[in-house]
C-alpha cells in the first residue's frame, strides 16, 4: 500500500533537517539517495545504480550519479557546486540514451538545492533543501502518484498500439496464436500500465523484471512471464517464502486476470526487445476510453494502416449518456450538496446504479459512463469534505467513502478478445481514477488486489437471454452502439438471428441488424418503471421503410422516446475514417413529461436542445404517426410510377459513341433509337439512349441484324439469371422488362439525390423520352403539381421521411408522395388565388432554370453555386405554398424543417382519420362433408 501525502510530506520534512548539513558528493551522495528514496517507500536499493559508467549508455566518459531507466537520472554534486554545469552534463548524458530509457525526471542537487526539470514538458523546478516537503510532488510518480491528462487523442495511444502491434505480429509469426495470443496480450497490457501507474512499486518494476531477469536473447523470456503471471495471481501470504525477491514484491492483482496457465510463448531477441519498447512507453496517459478499440485494430492488418479510425470519439458517447443520465445526476447533486444527509443519500444511490451495454465491443460506452460517474462521486467526496471541515473535520478516509465500483457495469460481447479487452479497460480506468482520489486527499487509494469485477459476458446477445447477465429489476440504464448493417450486409446467420428476435413482426425482413437490439431492449425493459435505454443507430431507423416496422413494435411493448438526437456524422479525428450518418434515440417504459431533441444545422457541427412535448418515430415534436408503405396516394392527386425497368444486360442502352456507332452501322435503327432519362442522365445533363422496339414491326427488325445481334444478347441474359421471372422475360427480348412509359408528357423526380441540395430537382419530361426505372414519373402532371412537390414544405417531408442510399436522399412513391398532405384535403378547400399563385411561381422557377440552358441541375441546385435568380424563384414558390397550407392566414413562415414536417403530421393525421378504414378479412368457413 503506497504512503499518503501527509507521511510524504512528515517524511520529506525529516530528511530535510538529517542532511541539512551535507556537502561532500563523494561520501555523502549515495546514502543521500537511498534516504530519498525511503521517503516515499522505496527501499530496494536495486531500483537504480549508482556511478554508472556512461560507456554502458554508449556516450565516450564519465560516469551518471543515479540512473533509473525510464525514470530518474541524477547529477549530483557537492554543496556550492554550479547547477547550470550540473545540468549541462545531466543532459550531455541524454544524448546517446536510448529512446526507452530516457528519464521522466532529470534531477540535479548539491545537497543544498534542487533542481528538477519535467523531461516531457521541459518544465524546470528549482527550491532549497528545506523546502523539499513543499515540492515533492514533483516526485509523485516515485509514490505511486502520477495523474495524467487523460486524452484520448494524445498520441502515445497510437503508439501503445502500434507497439503492441509490432508484438502481435512477431508472437503470432512465431505460432503462437488464437486464445492465448489474446490473453498473453491483455496480460502484457495490464502490466504495462500498473508499471507507470503506482499498481506495482516501485515504479518500472514489471520493466526491470523483464531487463534483468530475463536473458538477451528472449529464449527463458516465456517461462519467466508465467512464473510472474503465477505470482500476481498468487496471494501474498501463500506465496513460497524461498521466493524471489525481485518477484515477491509484485502485488496479488486476483480478478482471475492471471488465472489461466497459458502455453508457454517462445521469445527471440526481436520480441523481447518489441516488449522492452513498450515498456518505454508512458502507460499512465493512455485513454482506456478508446485504447480497448486500438487494441483489437491491432489484430487485423488492414485495420492497423488507419488505427485511429477505429474508435468512438469521446464526445459522440457523452452525447448519449449525457442525456441519458449525467445531466440529471449533476443537477441533483447541485441540488443537495449543501445538505449533509441528502449528499449521503445521493452517495449511495451512485454506488446502487448499474450500466448496462449489450453489443459492449471494448467498452467504450461502460468505460466513459464509469468514468464520468466517478468524476461526480469525486464531487460528492469535496462536498463531503467542505461540510466536514466547517465541523473542524479535516481528513477524509477516502478508503471508506469512495463506493462506485466496476461490478455496477455490465456487457454482452459476441467476441471474446474485446469482451476481455472491456473488462481490464473498466480496471484501467478504475485505477486511473483512483490516482485522482489520491491525489485530491492526499492518502493513496488503490484497489488492488481486484475484488470487484465487471460483468462482461462473452456470448450473442440477439440468443442470450438479458436477464441472465442483469435481471431487469436490478438494471437503471442500458446503453451502447450495436452493430449498424442493412439487410443487404447482414449474414445467412444475423439474418437468422434478427428473424426470431423479430418472429411475428410483418416487413421485419427489410430491418438493419441494430434494430435487434431496440427490440429486445424494449422487451426487457418492458413495464419496469425507471429503466431506461439509449442507441446510436444508423438515421435509417426513423427514415422510410423501417420506421413503421420497428417503431410500431416499439409502441406495441409500451416504450416512450424520452431524448433524441437527429442525424449527425458519427466519426472521430481520424484521417480516412468512414462518416456514418446516425440518431441516438432514448427511450423506456415511463413517458416522461420532459423530452428533448437535439438539432443540428450541420451534420458536423454541435447540437443544440430543443424541448419537446412528444418524440414520434421521425424525431419530430409531432403526433405519433407512423408512414406505411401506401399503393395510392392519401390525397386525390395523379398517381406516381416507377419508370421503365430494362434487364437487358446492357444491350438496350447506348451512349453517345455507341449510338452513332449503331447508326453508321444499321441507319435503319436511327428512329427506334430513343432518349433514354435516370437520375444521373437528369441532374447531371449526360445522354444516353436506348433501344425502344415496342412498336418495331418483326419484317422491319429482321432487316436490322445488329439491332437482332443485341436483341440475342438480351435473350441469352435473361435466361442466365437465377430469377425465373427474368427467364420466362427472355421470350421478349425486344422489350424492357416493365413498361411503364408514360402516354403525354410527364414530371419526373430522381430516386435518389445528393443530400447538400436544398430541394430535389425536378421537371418536366417530353413523353418521346424513356423514363428509367431509377426515376418516378408523374404522367399528366401540372404547374401546380411542379411547385407543390419542388417547395421547401414538400422536400422537408420527404427528407425527414424518405430512406437513404449512404447520405444521399432516396425518393420513394410508396412512403413519401403517396403519404404526402396535399393542400385543400383536409380543412379549407384550396382556393383558386392560391392554386393560380403557386402555378405563377412555378413558372418562375421554369424561367430561372431557363435563364441557365448550358448548366446543369446539379450546377444549378449545389448550394455554393445556385444562381440568386433561381433562389429567389424558390423563395417566393414556398411563400405561395405556404400560404395555401393556411388559407385563413395562419402561420406562413417555418423556422426549420423540423417545424414544417410537424405540421404536415398533424394534417397527416387529420387527412387519414377522414380516410375509410381497410376491410377486414374474415377467415373463410369451410364446410366439412
Amino acid at each position: 500500500m503506497g504512503l499518503n501525502w501527509n507521511e510524504i510530506k512528515s517524511r520529506a520534512l525529516f530528511f530535510s533537517k538529517t542532511w541539512a548539513d551535507a556537502c561532500n558528493e563523494d561520501s555523502q551522495a549515495k546514502p543521500f539517495w537511498i534516504d530519498f528514496f525511503e521517503i516515499f517507500g522505496i527501499t530496494n536499493k536495486r531500483v537504480a545504480t549508482f556511478e554508472l559508467n556512461v560507456k554502458k549508455l554508449g556516450g565516450a566518459q564519465g560516469f551518471v550519479d543515479l540512473f533509473w531507466p525510464g525514470v530518474l537520472l541524477v547529477e549530483h554534486k557537492s554543496r556550492g557546486k554550479s547547477l547550470d554545469d550540473a545540468v549541462d552534463q545531466a543532459i550531455g548524458y541524454l544524448h546517446n540514451l536510448p529512446e526507452r530509457d530516457l528519464p521522466q525526471l532529470v534531477v540535479v542537487c548539491d545537497f543544498a538545492r534542487f533542481r528538477v526539470r519535467r523531461l516531457a514538458t521541459g518544465e524546470t523546478v528549482e527550491f532549497e533543501l528545506k523546502h523539499l516537503h513543499i515540492h515533492v510532488k514533483l516526485f509523485g510518480l516515485l509514490a505511486g502518484y502520477k495523474v495524467q491528462d487523460i486524452r484520448s487523442e494524445d498520441p502515445v495511444n497510437i503508439k501503445a498500439a502500434e507497439r503492441m502491434g509490432r508484438l502481435h505480429d512477431a508472437l503470432k509469426a512465431s505460432g503462437y496464436q488464437g486464445h492465448a495470443l489474446e490473453v498473453l496480450l491483455v496480460r502484457l497490457l495490464f502490466c504495462l500500465f500498473a508499471d507507470d501507474t503506482g499498481i506495482f512499486q516501485p515504479a518500472q518494476s514489471f520493466r526491470d523484471f523483464v531487463e534483468e531477469r530475463t536473458a538477451p536473447d528472449g529464449s527463458d523470456l516465456g517461462p519467466r512471464l508465467g512464473q510472474l503471471f503465477q505470482v500476481l495471481n498468487t496471494h501474498e501470504s501463500q506465496r513460497s517464502k524461498n521466493i524471489d525477491e525481485q518477484l515477491g514484491q509484485f502485488a496479488y492483482i486476483n480478478g482471475r486476470l492471471f488465472e489461466e496457465t497459458l502455453p508457454m510463448a517462445d521469445f527471440s531477441t526481436a520480441m523481447r526487445e518489441a516488449l522492452l519498447d513498450a515498456c518505454a512507453l508512458d502507460w499512465s496517459a493512455l485513454s482506456p476510453a478508446i485504447f480497448g478499440s486500438l487494441f483489437l485494430s491491432i489484430m487485423d492488418e488492414k485495420a492497423r494502416r488507419n488505427l485511429g479510425a477505429h474508435y468512438t470519439s469521446e464526445a459522440n458517447i457523452l452525447k448519449l449518456i449525457k442525456p441519458l443520465f449525467l445531466d440529471e445526476l449533476h443537477a441533483e447533486f447541485e441540488r443537495v450538496k449543501g445538505h449533509r444527509n441528502k449528499l449521503f443519500e445521493f452517495h449511495k444511490k451512485l454506488r446502487q446504479l448499474t450500466f448496462f451495454d449489450p453489443a459492449c465491443g471494448c467498452g467504450n460506452f461502460l468505460v466513459i459512463s464509469y468514468r464520468e460517474l466517478r468524476e461526480l462521486e469525486l464531487k460528492v467526496l469535496r462536498a463531503d469534505h467542505e461540510l466536514s471541515a466547517h465541523k473542524g473535520q479535516l481528513t477524509v478516509d477516502v478508503h471508506g467513502l469512495i463506493g462506485v465500483n466496476v461490478d455496477q457495469f455490465f456487457g454482452i460481447e459476441i467476441e471474446e478478445f474485446p469482451a476481455q479487452i472491456a473488462q481490464v479497460a473498466l480496471w484501467l480506468m478504475d485505477h486511473q481514477m483512483n490516482l485522482r482520489v489520491s491525489v485530491e486527499f492526499g492518502l493513496y487509494f488503490a484497489r488492488i488486489p481486484l475484488k470487484s469485477s465487471p460483468q462482461i459476458r462473452h456470448a450473442n446477445a440477439l440468443q442470450l437471454d438479458w436477464h441472465e447477465v442483469l435481471p431487469a429489476e436490478r438494471c437503471s440504464y442500458v446503453l451502447g452502439n450495436p452493430p449498424f448493417l442493412g439487410k443487404t450486409y447482414q449474414s445467412k446467420e444475423q439474418k437468422a438471428d434478427l428473424a426470431a428476435v423479430m418472429h411475428g413482426i410483418h416487413g421485419a425482413g427489410d430491418l438493419d441488424f441494430v434494430c435487434g437490439w431496440y427490440v429486445l431492449a424494449a422487451q426487457y425493459m418492458q413495464g419496469r418503471m425507471g429503466t431506461q435505454a439509449a442507441f446510436v443507430s444508423t438515421n435509417s431507423i426513423t427514415q422510410g421503410e423501417q420506421v413503421a416496422v420497428l417503431w410500431g413494435e416499439m409502441q406495441r411493448l409500451g416504450m416512450h422516446t424520452h431524448f433524441a438526437h437527429r442525424t449527425f456524422q458519427w466519426s472521430n479525428e481520424a484521417s480516412g475514417k468512414a462518416a456514418v450518418h446516425c440518431v441516438i434515440v432514448g427511450f423506456g417504459p415511463e413517458d416522461q413529461a420532459v423530452k428533448t431533441i437535439y438539432e443540428y444545422e450541420d451534420i458536423k457541427g454541435l447540437p443544440h436542445a430543443v424541448p419537446a412535448k412528444r418524440i414520434n418515430a421521425y424525431l419530430v415534436d409531432a403526433p405519433d404517426v407512423l408512414l406505411n408503405k401506401r399503393r395510392t396516394p392519401i390525397c386525390q392527386v395523379t398517381e406516381m410510377t416507377n419508370g421503365s425497368k430494362p434487364t437487358d444486360g446492357g444491350h438496350l442502352l447506348l451512349d453517345d459513341a455507341e449510338k452513332e456507332s449503331l447508326i453508321k452501322a444499321e441507319p435503319r435503327a436511327a428512329p427506334w433509337i430513343r432518349p433514354f432519362m435516370g437520375a444521373e442522365e437528369f441532374i447531371n445533363k449526360t445522354a444516353r439512349w436506348c433501344l425502344w422496339l415496342v412498336d418495331c414491326p418483326p419484317k422491319e427488325l429482321r432487316l436490322m441484324p445488329e439491332v437482332m445481334k443485341r436483341v440475342q444478347s438480351v435473350k441469352a441474359m435473361r435466361l442466365a439469371s437465377a430469377d425465373k421471372q427474368t427467364q420466362q422475360d427472355a421470350g421478349t427480348p425486344t422489350q424492357f422488362q416493365k413498361i411503364r412509359q408514360p402516354a403525354n408528357n410527364y414530371l419526373l423526380i430522381p430516386s435518389v439525390s445528393s443530400e447538400r441540395r436544398n430541394y430535389v430537382p425536378i421537371g418536366f419530361m417530353d413523353a418521346h423520352v424513356i423514363v428509367s426505372n431509377l426515376v418516378y414519373a408523374v404522367p399528366d402532371a401540372t404547374l401546380f403539381d411542379f411547385g407543390i412537390m419542388t417547395s421547401s414544405m414538400h422536400n422537408a417531408f420527404m427528407r425527414f421521411t424518405c430512406g437513404r442510399l449512404k447520405s444521399d436522399f432516396r425518393y420513394s412513391n410508396t412512403i413519401v408522395y403517396n403519404n404526402y398532405p396535399w393542400p385543400g384535403f383536409a380543412g379549407e378547400p384550396l382556393s383558386d388565388k392560391h392554386r393560380t399563385a403557386i402555378e405563377q411561381a412555378a413558372q418562375c422557377v421554369l424561367d430561372a432554370r431557363a435563364q441557365f440552358a448550358s448548366s446543369s441541375l446539379a450546377d444549378l441546385y449545389y448550394p455554393l453555386t445556385m444562381p440568386p435568380a433561381l433562389l429567389r424563384a424558390h423563395q417566393k414558390l414556398d411563400t405561395a405554398v405556404d400560404a395555401a397550407y393556411q388559407p385563413s392566414g395562419g402561420k406562413k413562415t417555418y423556422a426549420s424543417d423540423a417545424e414544417r414536417v410537424a405540421f404536415l403530421f398533424e394534417l397527416y393525421h387529420r387527412i387519414t382519420s377522414l380516410l375509410p378504414k381497410p376491410a377486414v378479412k374474415k377467415p373463410s368457413k369451410t364446410k366439412l362433408g
